[in-house]
C-alpha cells in the first residue's frame, strides 16, 4: 500500500486532504510542525509527497529543492497559487505536478495515481539535473540512452548527489570508495575523480566536480562557477 506526506498548514484542509486520502485505500502522514521540512519527510520514507507552496518557515519551493537534492520522492503540488511563473518555477525546482486549489477530489486522485505510475520501480534512482542514478547497478540515465558507470565512479556520482550541494569530505569520499580513510593514497582519490569528470565531459553533463581548498569537493552547474 501506498504511503503519501500531507503538507498543508490549514488545519482544516489538510484534514479533508488526509480523509480524501485514506477513504482512497492509502496510507498518509502528515507534516503539523513546520521546521526542517524536508528532513522529516525524508524520515518519512514516503511515496509521494502532496506539498502546498504557501507555509510558514521554508516554502515549499525551498522543500522541493531540498528533497530533489536528496532523493527522488515524486512531489505532487497543490497550491492556490495559480500564476504560470510559480508552476514553472515549481516543475523547474523538480516538482513532479502541479494542481491549483479548489480542487476536485477525482482530478487529484487521478493525478495522484499517475504520478506513482510514472515512478513505479524507482525507489532505487537517484535524480540529477537531467539524468538518474541507479543506486544499485550504477545505470546512468541521460539524453535518453543509458550507461553503466565503473563501480567506483558509480560510487562517488551517489555521494555527491545524496549530499545535494553540500561539500564533501575528501575523508567521506575515501569512504564510500574503499570503506575507511586509513592508508588511502590521495592520488588514488584523484584518478577516480578525474575519470568521473571526464565521463562527465564525455555525457555533456550540465555539472561539475569542483575542489573546495582544504576540505573536499563539491557538486555545481557549470554556471554556477562562471557567476
Amino acid at each position: 500500500m501506498k504511503r503519501i506526506a500531507v503538507v498543508e498548514d490549514e488545519t482544516m484542509m489538510r484534514e479533508e486532504l488526509l480523509e480524501i486520502l485514506k477513504k482512497a485505500g492509502y496510507l498518509v502522514s502528515e507534516i503539523t510542525e513546520f521546521t526542517d521540512v524536508a528532513e522529516q519527510l525524508l524520515e518519512f520514507s514516503v511515496d509521494l509527497v502532496l506539498l502546498d507552496l504557501n507555509l510558514p518557515g521554508a516554502s515549499g519551493f525551498q522543500i522541493c529543492r531540498e528533497i530533489k537534492q536528496k532523493s527522488s520522492i515524486p512531489i505532487l503540488v497543490l497550491t492556490s497559487r495559480d500564476q504560470l511563473r510559480d508552476e514553472l518555477r515549481a516543475l523547474d525546482l523538480g516538482a513532479d505536478e502541479y494542481l491549483t486549489k479548489p480542487c476536485g477530489k477525482e482530478r487529484l486522485l487521478a493525478r495522484i495515481s499517475n504520478v506513482l505510475k510514472r515512478f513505479e520501480g524507482r525507489s532505487n534512482l537517484l535524480e540529477g539535473n537531467g539524468f538518474l542514478l541507479d543506486r544499485q547497478t550504477y545505470t546512468l540515465y541521460i539524453h535518453n540512452h543509458s550507461i553503466v558507470l565503473p563501480k567506483n565512479q558509480g560510487k562517488i556520482l551517489e555521494v555527491f548527489l545524496t549530499e545535494g550541494d553540500a561539500v564533501v569530505s575528501k575523508d567521506a569520499l575515501c569512504r564510500a570508495l574503499w570503506g575507511t580513510t586509513e592508508f588511502i593514497d590521495e592520488n588514488a582519490l584523484q584518478v577516480n575523480l578525474t575519470r568521473l569528470k571526464k565521463t562527465m565531459t564525455e555525457l555533456g553533463m550540465e555539472q561539475q566536480v569542483v575542489p573546495v581548498r582544504g576540505i573536499g569537493y563539491r557538486w555545481i552547474k557549470k554556471e554556477a562557477q562562471d557567476e
